[in-house]
């Protein structure tokens, strides 16, 4: 780990290594910023093929240090070849990043994780965070881990089962009414009045480096080289910016070849401001107010959308929406081709692939990573009512000739 300290993705103006996320001059997000001149590629290699199966692996590329005793040791998810949902979309070399697999079920854990080490760098004793769900699981978890105080933030209205497998870790779960954008503004505030680590305000530079390890995971379980686009679900839009950076990281370093990344964005049509603008071949993202079944994806005034925008036009990617219909359709066409259950977020992923792939945007023959970013028993809600329903018999073999053959095709 070689943290120079934090500089202003706007103005370039540096700063320490500190709990802040936004420049004091333009009002622009800080990053944390390395110094790679000093890192071989094939020493950097060795360290991670004996680095243990977690994100850690990427230490030298993360700006704290991992804590044994507080680590739940996300990452290193699956990384599946989809040969039937392929075949469904006409994609040849479609891979999904089953991210459902950590922790607490969604990506979040590998934010939270090198949160909770700068916590432990800064000297917190409170873990807090604005969520739509999966961060507030995270957050709860790993500071219970961690043994930190926990207070999560969250709008009112979010999946039940979100809220329940939040507050078993017995954080203080804390219902705003109001919107995720809400809920946010208030943790702004909290953080200027108050000594807390608050996971995506004050330690967002850090916080959001965890996210890079979706593309270092993918680059090294592709055998050391990037696809040729990325699919991302897109709320705020840090996860899609930092994946874009861990891929030309791993380029710089030489850890993998020079390879254009077409960066893909999916939004849900009810909350899909950056897909509006893309649309609209405009240069502003307007904020919208969030009103759709993908609930992860409601933030709709995205901090980093602008961003997206201009990585999706200039790495020749593109950035699709579609409406909660096509989003629960998507459900189920992953489920039942590749026997994967994802919550909204991922059926807006697959639906965006769809409709892309449908209108030739997306290659057969492009080596194409999907990521599927948090499993579908947090959001029931949004398919309870079209799955089929369930066949009752009576204990004989008779009714079960009567009423379970035909369904079977036998």
């Amino acid at each position: 780990m070689a943290v120079r300290g934090l500089v202003c993705r706007e103005c370039g103006r540096r700063f320490a290594a500190e709990p802040i996320f936004v420049c004091e001059q333009c009002f622009g997000p800080l990053e944390v910023e390395y110094d790679l001149d000093g890192l071989d590629a094939q020493a950097l290699l060795e360290r991670i093929a004996a680095g243990p199966p977690s994100i850690w692996r990427y230490q030298d590329l993360l700006p704290a240090s991992r804590v044994p005793e507080w680590d739940l040791a996300p990452g290193c998810t699956p990384l599946v070849r989809a040969h039937r949902l392929g075949e469904a979309l006409g994609l040849r070399n479609l891979y999904l990043k089953n991210d459902t697999r950590n922790p607490t079920w969604s990506f979040k854990d590998r934010v939270v994780a090198v949160a909770v080490a700068a916590v432990k760098q800064f000297g917190f004793s409170v873990l807090s965070c604005a969520s739509t769900g999966n961060l507030a699981n995270a957050v709860a978890a790993h500071a219970a881990k961690a043994g930190l105080r926990a207070v999560v933030f969250i709008p009112k209205g979010i999946e039940r089962a979100k809220v329940v497998t939040t507050s078993v870790y017995r954080p203080t779960v804390v219902e705003v009414e109001g919107t995720y954008d809400d809920v946010n503004r208030l943790c702004l505030e909290i953080g200027d009045e108050h000594r807390w680590a608050i996971a995506n305000v004050n330690l967002r530079p850090y916080y959001s480096e965890g996210a890079k390890t979706l593309a270092f995971e993918v680059a090294e379980q592709l055998g050391w080289r990037a696809p040729d686009r990325v699919i991302v679900p897109v709320a705020s839009g840090n996860m899609f910016v930092k994946i874009h950076r861990g891929f030309e990281e791993f380029q710089r370093l030489g850890v993998i070849p020079r390879h254009q990344v077409r960066m893909t964005a999916a939004q849900a049509e009810g909350c899909a401001p950056v897909a509006t603008a893309y649309k609209d071949n405009a240069d502003k993202v307007v904020p919208v107010r969030p009103r759709t079944i993908a609930k992860s994806l409601a933030i709709g005034a995205p901090a980093d959308g602008r961003y997206v925008l201009d990585l999706a036009r200039r790495t020749g990617g593109a950035v699709e929406s579609v409406s909660d219909d096509e989003t629960v359709e998507a459900i189920r066409l992953l489920a039942e081709t590749e026997g994967l259950f994802t919550e909204p977020a991922g059926g807006v992923t697959v639906g965006a692939l769809r409709k892309l792939a449908g209108a030739g945007v997306i290659g057969p023959d492009e080596v194409t990573v999907a990521y599927i970013t948090g499993i579908g028993l947090k959001a029931l809600e949004a398919v309870e009512q079209v799955v089929e329903r369930v066949v009752t018999i009576k204990p004989t073999l008779a009714s079960f000739e009567e009423r379970v053959l035909a369904l079977a095709g036998d």
